[in-house]
């Protein structure tokens, strides 16, 4: 008798427990004020009149410690018809296919800008994929100078980073970078949640591709493992197909260069030196 009690208050704890957490899900509600993460309190947005794009807020962070950091943020002026390439980003870390990825785009005077979708972190929050299936997170699009992103990620945290040119038409990589302004532009006003499964870094990064290519990128495991997305990128004809993917993974990693060259005011350019060789 009295172990059937238990099992029954066993059983009353669980359902409870999960009817709240249930109840925590579904009413709780995506907001654009919180107690945000000194690095992720300020949001970017851009404004497009005909060719020329005005973007506020790129994040140019100088770093000390992966965690100790100096803010700063500018505002920049390019013309979209001077955007000529774009590079697909994967930063490995972790386990069981962990890495976050994002694009750089480049213009024709050599200047760089990088857009990451992430996770909007709270003051001391760290991210947990299992949590991010909970609507724990919100999303918000980084745009940031190409040498905060990069070092930030080779120099400070030492994950693995490679950088691989994207083969697209100039008018698709503008139309690409368009659209990544204005979901930015979006973010700044109606939030949404990361998701671990529908919205992370890499489905949005495919989101993109696909409004200019319906189905260019197919639902794929490797989405949600973006360790193994280049792998992805190169099968679906993004990447460059001269050479056998290993070759590839190899000359496109940038983490030596990224530290030999991180003072150097042609970071963007040698960190690509051996790519062209």
């Amino acid at each position: 008798m009295w172990r059937f009690l238990r099992q029954c208050l066993v059983f009353c704890i669980i359902v409870i427990f999960f009817s709240l957490l249930l109840t925590g899900y579904f009413f709780r509600t995506p907001s654009l004020e919180r107690a945000w993460s000194l690095d992720q309190r300020v949001l970017p947005s851009a404004v497009i009149v005909g060719d020329e794009i005005a973007i506020y807020n790129v994040r140019n962070f100088t770093y000390r410690t992966k965690d100790d950091y100096t803010p700063y943020y500018e505002d920049r002026t390019y013309r979209l018809s001077e955007l000529e390439r774009v590079d697909y980003i994967v930063e490995a870390f972790g386990s069981i296919g962990a890495a976050h990825t994002f694009l750089s785009f480049g213009f024709k005077n050599g200047e760089q800008v990088a857009i990451s979708a992430e996770i909007r972190k709270e003051e001391g929050e760290k991210f947990s994929p299992w949590l991010g299936m909970l609507r724990q997170y919100e999303l918000m699009y980084v745009i940031a100078d190409e040498r905060d992103v990069i070092k930030l990620r080779t120099n400070y945290r030492k994950n693995l980073v490679y950088l691989y040119p994207v083969k697209a038409s100039p008018t698709d990589i503008q139309t690409l970078f368009v659209s990544m302004l204005e979901r930015t532009n979006a973010l700044t006003k109606n939030p949404e949640f990361y998701n671990t499964i529908t919205n992370t870094c890499t489905t949005n990064i495919a989101s993109h591709i696909n409004e200019i290519a319906p189905g260019r990128i197919p639902f794929d495991l490797r989405l949600l493992l973006p360790r193994y997305s280049d792998r992805l990128a190169y099968e679906s004809g993004l990447l460059s197909t001269d050479v056998p993917l290993s070759e590839l993974q190899s000359t496109h990693q940038i983490n030596e260069a990224a530290l030999e060259f991180a003072d150097d005011p042609n970071f963007s350019k040698q960190i690509r030196g051996r790519q062209s060789q």
